[in-house]
C-alpha cells in the first residue's frame, strides 16, 4: 500500500500534544487508516517533515516535528518512509542524519538520504524489501531542496534527480538516474519502485516532465514510479515503452497521492483529498515473472475540527467508513456540514483517479 505525504504543519503538531505528560500522540488521527495499513504486506509513505529533536518544533516553511510522529506512523501500519523531498534539508545537515536515526529507532525502513558516502555506496542507496515474500527494490529522489544547496562533499546526504536542483530545477540527472537503476537491476530483485519527489503543487495533472522522466525510469527498470509533492492527487496509470534492454516493459505511475495527513486547507477540497492505493504484485512461482496485477484504492479526507479540544482537532478519515457512519446516525465525529464536505472530497477523488480505482464506489454502483 502507498500513501503520500506526511506533514506536521504546526495545527497538527498541536493537535497530537498530550499536556498530562508533555508528550505527542498522532494516534487519534491515524486510527481510521490504520485499519486499512495493518492489513498490507508493506506500506510506504513519504515523510516531508525532519526530526531534529525538539522543543522547538515548526511547521511551514521549515518543518521539525516530535519524534512521536514516527513512531505512531510505525504504529499505524508503515514499514518504509522515503526522506528525500524539499523539506529534507529544513534544519540542516545535523536534521537529515538525526532523523534516520529516529526512523531507526522506530523500526521504520527508509530510502533517499543518508549519513555518510559509505551509507549511500552501499547498494547504491537502494533500499530492498520483502513484500510478501516478493522483493522490490525501492530508490527514492527529490527535484531539490527548496534553494538550499548541499556542499560538495555532502552530495551522498540526499538523492536529487535535478543536476540544477538549487536554480532551474529543469536539467535531469540522467546519467545518475541510470547508474542507479543498473545498480537496482543487479540486485536481481522481483520488482524495482523509485519514489520521486516532482511535479507542480497543487496541479491535479502531471506536467511533461513528470510523464518524461516516468517513462525514462520504466525504460531504466521501475515497475513502480510513485510520485510526491504537488499536495493535491494526480492519475496513476499503466505505461508500455521499450526497455533498456530492446524488450516491451510496463510500469505503474503514480503521480501524485496528495497529502497524507497535513493541516492544509485551500484549495477545497483538493489539499484535504487523498488515498491510500492498494497494489496487488503476484509472483509465478515456476518462472518467477512478478508483475503489478491489481491497482485500487480507497479515498481518504483529513477533517478539520477547530472547536473541538485538543486531541480532537484532526482526523484522517476514510470516506467511504464516515459517510456510512453518518448515514446510519452512528458519528460522533461528522457533522451535515463535514459529510457534505465528504462528498465533495469523494467526488473530487473520483475525478482525478478514477470511479473505477474506487472498488466501494463500483461495488455500489
Amino acid at each position: 500500500m502507498v500513501a503520500g505525504d506526511v506533514m506536521s504543519h504546526m495545527p497538527i503538531t498541536n493537535d497530537a500534544y498530550v499536556e498530562a505528560d508533555g508528550t505527542y500522540d498522532y494516534s487519534h488521527m491515524l486510527q481510521f487508516a490504520a485499519r486499512q495499513l495493518e492489513q498490507a504486506d508493506y506500506a510506504v509513505a513519504n515523510l516531508e517533515t525532519v526530526l531534529a529533536g525538539g522543543p522547538d518544533y515548526s511547521g511551514f516553511p521549515a518543518f521539525n516535528s516530535p519524534d512521536e510522529l514516527a513512531y505512531d506512523v510505525k504504529e499505524a501500519g508503515f514499514d518504509l518512509l522515503s526522506t528525500a523531498n524539499n523539506h529534507t534539508r529544513d534544519r540542516g545537515m545535523d536534521g537529515i542524519y538525526r532523523t534516520l536515526d529516529v526512523l531507526d529507532q522506530a523500526g521504520l525502513a527508509h530510502v533517499g538520504t543518508y549519513r555518510s558516502q559509505e551509507e549511500r555506496d552501499e547498494h547504491s542507496g537502494i533500499y530492498v524489501a520483502d513484500v510478501g515474500g516478493i522483493s522490490v527494490a525501492f530508490l527514492s529522489y527529490t527535484y531539490g531542496l527548496n534553494g538550499f544547496r548541499l556542499d560538495s562533499d555532502k552530495m551522498y546526504a540526499v538523492n536529487l534527480f535535478n543536476l540544477d536542483y538549487y536554480t532551474t530545477l529543469a536539467n535531469p540527472d540522467y546519467e545518475l538516474l541510470q547508474s542507479d537503476l543498473e545498480a537496482a537491476r543487479a540486485l536481481d530483485t522481483d520488482l524495482i519502485a523509485v519514489m520521486i519527489h516532482w511535479g507542480v503543487e497543487y496541479q491535479n495533472a502531471p506536467n511533461g516532465h513528470q510523464t518524461n522522466l516516468a517513462q525514462f525510469l520504466v525504460e531504466q527498470g521501475a515497475d513502480l514510479v510513485l510520485g510526491g509533492h504537488p499536495h493535491v492527487l494526480q492519475p496513476y496509470e499503466t505505461i508500455s515503452v521499450t526497455g533498456w534492454d530492446g524488450q516491451e516493459r510496463e510500469g505503474v505511475v503514480c503521480y501524485a497521492l496528495g497529502n497524507f495527513i497535513s493541516n492544509q486547507y485551500d484549495p477545497f477540497p483538493a489539499v484535504q483529498t487523498t488515498a491510500v492505493l492498494d497494489l496487488e504484485l503476484t509472483k509465478d512461482p515456476e518462472s518467477g515473472e512478478t508483475a503489478v496485477t491489481g491497482v485500487s484504492y480507497e479515498p481518504y479526507f483529513m477533517l478539520h475540527r477547530d472547536g473541538a479540544p485538543v486531541g480532537e482537532k484532526r482526523y484522517l478519515l476514510n470516506i467511504h467508513d464516515a459517510m456510512e457512519e453518518y448515514e446510519a446516525g452512528e458519528s460522533t465525529l461528522v457533522d451535515k456540514s463535514a459529510y457534505q464536505q465528504l462528498q465533495k472530497a469523494l467526488d473530487h477523488c473520483h475525478e482525478i483517479l478514477g470511479v473505477e480505482g474506487d472498488l466501494r464506489a463500483r461495488e455500489a454502483a
